[in-house]
């Protein structure tokens, strides 16, 4: 195969997973049909075929470059701080910056977990996922300082899963609450006083 070739067919992958992401955020997966995907991607059913064998493959693949975005986006953001423990506060601000793009996270891991349930595979590779997030945060607040890196990272989880149901109802009021009580975990595990003018 030639190099235009392979072109196109790198681009078709993507109008796929554009596609994909888009109409999984808006209506769900399993309201999701193939034909809709192909429609929306402009793109033959061979060729979605020759790329996905199927639409569970399709999500999964989406939720890896999730993964793979959001933790390239919390190293970023933790490490602009040299160290510094309020740099944890990096993972929400990440997680913010994408929101308030106007990127919607509905077929995020938590809501495919919600979604399909956990028995389902993709309900699985969400809770995988989150793990895979949970120990990101462990080495983060372990680099930082954190005492208890294992305890914080657990808290600061169940922050963030109620802080992505928040944004996708667009509350940015009770985003920012969970936010802030991540503030005051770090505060209560090193003394750490918030400058609250740092924000955003």
């Amino acid at each position: 195969m030639d190099s235009s070739n392979g072109s196109v067919r790198r681009s078709a992958r993507e109008r796929i997973m554009e596609a994909a992401r888009e109409l999984f955020a808006a209506q769900g997966i399993r309201s999701t049909g193939i034909e809709e995907l192909i429609s929306k991607a402009k793109v033959a059913k061979a060729t979605f075929y020759s790329h996905f064998h199927s639409k569970d493959e399709l999500v999964l693949a989406c939720l890896a470059r999730l993964h793979e975005a959001r933790s390239h986006a919390i190293e970023e953001a933790v490490h602009r701080q040299n160290g510094d423990p309020r740099g944890l506060l990096g993972i929400f601000d990440a997680l913010f910056d994408a929101f308030r793009a106007g990127v919607n996270d509905s077929s995020s891991f938590v809501h495919v977990l919600m979604e399909m349930g956990a028995e389902h595979p993709l309900g699985a590779a969400s809770i995988e996922y989150m793990a895979k997030s949970k120990a990101q945060i462990t080495r983060l607040a372990k680099e930082a300082g954190v005492p208890d890196e294992d305890f914080f990272a657990q808290q600061c989880l169940v922050l963030l899963k109620g802080a992505v149901v928040a944004a996708a109802q667009r509350d940015w009021d009770e985003f920012d609450q969970a936010r802030q009580m991540v503030a005051g975990l770090i505060e209560s595990h090193l003394g750490v006083e918030e400058d609250a003018t740092a924000r955003r």
